[in-house]
């Protein structure tokens, strides 16, 4: 097992992390002008943790992590970008102390408590057992990205990064506006991910590479003021490729749903033409072992929650590495969620917006025997260790979760 993550070593961060970007203040092209920075000409940027931070409308706060790394001080910067925070978060800012603590921290877990993550952090160390999560598996399983360059918004800690990273793609980019989430996809989730700190309702920092992408949004376009401008800018990016926006919120159905979510017929609007699909649908389609089935926008009144998908590649055939299928050799291990077989939510707040979904494949005891132990850690896909992975009971996990 490896020790406590470290900085990416100044020096070696700039020079790849400028290339394809652009600034988001001028639009001029990054160059790196020293170790650790970028320019545009008008102003530097910092790279921390090989994650250059783009932000816009924090000039303070970028010239801030700007002087620490012109002093060599990466983990001063480290602190300084770590506290940022994104305009829906409202609880209570970390120390410096538990934030210089953090940058040692062993695993996932123990980061998002001293970062003071709070309910995110809980989403994030849980998000291998939610229902929408399965709901992404099962839509990028049927809309996979084959060989296209990935970018992923809004990717928070790099959690699909790191599914299509398992199954062999090289060219993943990931973009948030918050820099804790990419620092914990750096150290923890997606390590070899190209990850970028800005915000997709600025003008975006990224060259299109040139050729068709796949660009996708889950969970979180919902939260964002300017969905017709993203959704402009990622139908551009992607240049015939495909554009996939998952778990969409419905305002026709009631509940505490955080952000901005639209009817479906708003959501379709965005997306011209775009195959449409219920976020429960999806979540069945992968405990079942079928392909979705797409509904007209007039059919999820009810649901509440859906995906979209415009400019679709064609469906692929059979593939051994999909999504909704674990990686041959790759260990598995009991679902943290389980202590002594019994089934534990994380939380109350977890529990009253998953539990219910989750219950449905999640049972409320499991017993394991040594054998099958043994072979879901040795990554051998005997069909009852595949049924259990199927249903989350077992689970491929970051080795340092």
């Amino acid at each position: 097992m490896r020790g406590p993550a470290r900085h990416a070593p100044a020096g070696h961060a700039a020079a790849p992390a400028a290339a394809g970007l652009l600034s988001p203040g001028n639009g001029a092209p990054l160059r790196p002008c020293g170790p650790g920075l970028l320019s545009d000409g008008e102003r530097r940027w910092p790279v921390v943790a090989g994650i250059p931070w783009l932000r816009t409308g924090r000039e303070k706060l970028r010239e801030r992590a700007v002087r620490h790394v012109e002093e060599g001080d990466q983990d001063g910067a480290a602190v300084v970008l770590l506290a940022d925070a994104d305009a829906w978060w409202d609880g209570p800012a970390p120390t410096p102390a538990a934030l210089r603590a953090a940058l040692r921290a062993a695993t996932l877990r123990e980061a998002v408590r001293l970062l003071g993550m709070g309910r995110v952090g809980e989403y994030f160390v849980h998000r291998w057992s939610d229902p929408t999560w399965l709901a992404v598996l099962a839509l990028t399983a049927r809309h996979f990205p084959g060989n296209l360059p990935v970018l992923e918004l809004a990717c928070g800690a790099g959690h699909l990064l790191r599914e299509l990273e398992l199954r062999g793609h090289r060219d993943l980019t990931g973009i948030d506006v918050v820099f804790a989430k990419l620092w914990l996809a750096r150290h923890f989730v997606a390590p070899r991910a190209r990850l970028v700190c800005a915000d997709v309702t600025a003008p975006w920092p990224l060259r299109p590479p040139g050729r068709p992408a796949y660009v996708a949004c889950h969970d979180a376009l919902y939260f964002l003021p300017d969905k017709e401008e993203v959704v402009r800018r990622a139908l551009a990016y992607a240049d015939g490729g495909g554009v996939v926006l998952g778990h969409c919120h419905n305002s026709l159905v009631p509940g505490p749903v955080s952000g901005l979510p639209l009817d479906p017929a708003g959501w379709q609007a965005l997306l011209p033409g775009a195959l449409c699909y219920d976020d429960a649908d999806l979540t069945r389609a992968l405990l079942e072992g079928t392909a979705p089935r797409p509904r007209p926008p007039g059919e999820l009144a009810g649901c509440e929650a859906m995906a979209l998908v415009g400019a679709p590649p064609p469906p692929p055939a059979y593939r051994s590495l999909s999504p909704d299928r674990p990686v041959p050799g790759r260990p598995l291990r009991p679902n943290p969620l389980y202590r002594g077989g019994v089934l534990r939510w994380p939380g109350a707040r977890w529990r009253d917006e998953y539990g219910p979904g989750a219950a449905a494949y999640l049972p409320g005891r499991v017993e394991l025997s040594p054998a099958l132990l043994a072979a879901a850690r040795a990554g051998r896909l005997t069909p009852e260790v595949t049924g259990l992975a199927r249903r989350r009971v077992l689970l491929d996990l970051p080795e340092r979760w």
